[in-house]
């Protein structure tokens, strides 16, 4: 599409978006010049509004976004572009600039991993009296190997007992152990989406070989 809408400023919002995870990063905005300069490096770049001056991110953060693709709405007047990003989007260090909750229906509200992993991580970073999570990390890595390998018995011990509830229950719990060993080894959800996106994971089961 090439009869894009720029406002009378010349510019054209653009909603940067996670290819991996498809959350919504940043809202940036482009001119042609930008744009042009995108598509053409493979890597974001936007004009700042603020210095009225182009901006390319990552240049002084080194938190580079890769284009994958870029998609303009149905009036062509503000654009998607999906990245690959090398870090976090938000000058705060946050993963995404859109973490200031205005409102969420608790009774709607969907199961995340990633918000567990949040809270997990939250258990981390600002321990909490009484908290099983919070004992974990505090007792470290070894504690917290030892519950995932606990853990996998009681899934294996379940399913093959063929107990469907008792299977659910013990799947869990592995889940929930697996992401507080993800927080202190230091594995966001995102390097998992990664890796599994990059393989053909349903039809082959690849091990990876280190050289010594």
């Amino acid at each position: 599409m090439n009869d894009l809408k720029f406002d009378d400023k010349g510019l054209i919002p653009a909603i940067v978006q996670d290819f991996y995870t498809k959350e919504v990063l940043t809202l940036a905005y482009m001119n042609e010049e930008s744009l042009k300069i995108t598509k053409e490096e493979g890597y974001t770049c936007f004009w700042s509004r603020s210095r009225q001056e182009l901006w390319r991110k990552g240049e002084t953060s080194g938190n580079r976004q890769k284009v994958v693709n870029i998609t303009a709405d149905c009036d062509g007047d503000a654009l998607v572009v999906e990245v690959i990003k090398d870090g976090p989007a938000c000058h705060t260090g946050a993963e995404s600039c859109f973490f200031n909750e205005i409102y969420q229906s608790r009774s709607q509200s969907p199961f995340s991993y990633k918000e567990l992993y949040k809270l997990i991580e939250g258990r981390k970073t600002n321990p909490k009296d009484g908290s099983y999570t919070t004992y974990l990390f505090e007792k470290g890595m070894e504690k917290i190997l030892k519950k995932v390998g606990e853990e996998s018995t009681e899934v294996i011990i379940a399913a093959a007992k063929g107990d469907k509830e008792e299977t659910i229950y013990e799947i869990s719990d592995l889940a929930y152990h697996v992401l507080v060993m993800m927080v202190e080894a230091g594995i966001d959800i995102t390097d998992v989406t990664a890796e599994l996106a990059g393989r053909h994971v349903i039809d082959k089961k690849t091990k990876q070989e280190y050289m010594g």
